[in-house]
């Protein structure tokens, strides 16, 4: 495979896309200035596009007991178990811009366990996790620790479920070779100088 191709498999020029495809993609990159990779390399499958897009808007665009920020947190830190450079890479970007906090996306990629988190937010992550790594562990146990933290039942539900999404999406990436835009590498992170030898 090319080092710097999107994807291992065809990228669809985007005049050759269904009218809905390409206005969803020039809508995005009116909005981030770009189009990332992850649209271009599914566009060529348009109703696995279409499918995969409306999950993920249902699960990470709708109002719920979770922030955004949040919900990224979830996908970076199941992204970065599953060794899915795309996903931790763009969701880190949009983590640190939702949560305006630079340091937090590496955390999480790196080891959750150890980030800045609050108990909350930290068991999320651990439900996350299992959902993500061990399903067929979980038990009633993890849902009354996730209650004594204050969540309800469609709360845990969107963990869940966006830790599947997501499990899904990094196995999808990492078998397509998706790689990630390098806009996405410095988007949230301070403009502090390094330190001078």
């Amino acid at each position: 495979m090319d080092k710097s191709a999107v994807s291992r498999f065809p990228v669809p020029e985007l005049e050759s896309l269904p009218k809905d495809i390409l206005q969803r993609i020039l809508k995005v990159q009116e909005k981030a200035g770009f189009i990332p990779n992850i649209f271009l390399s599914l566009a060529h499958r348009p109703d696995e596009f279409r499918a995969f897009f409306a999950y993920h808007d249902a699960l990470m665009e709708r109002d719920s007991g979770l922030s955004k920020g949040e919900r990224e947190m979830i996908v970076v830190a199941t992204s970065g178990l599953n060794q899915c450079i795309y996903c931790v890479v763009a969701h880190g970007a949009v983590l640190r811009i939702r949560e305006k906090n630079p340091l937090l996306a590496d955390q999480l990629a790196t080891n959750y366990r150890k980030a800045d988190l609050s108990d909350r937010q930290r068991n999320m992550l651990n439900f996350a996790v299992k959902v993500s790594q061990s399903a067929h562990e979980i038990n009633e146990c993890d849902f009354d620790l996730l209650k004594n933290q204050g969540f309800s039942d469609d709360d845990i539900w969107d963990i869940g479920a966006i830790a599947g999404l997501f499990a899904l999406s990094n196995r999808l990436a990492n078998m397509a070779g998706i790689r990630p835009n390098d806009e996405f590498y410095l988007m949230g992170r301070s403009n502090i100088e390094p330190i001078q030898n």
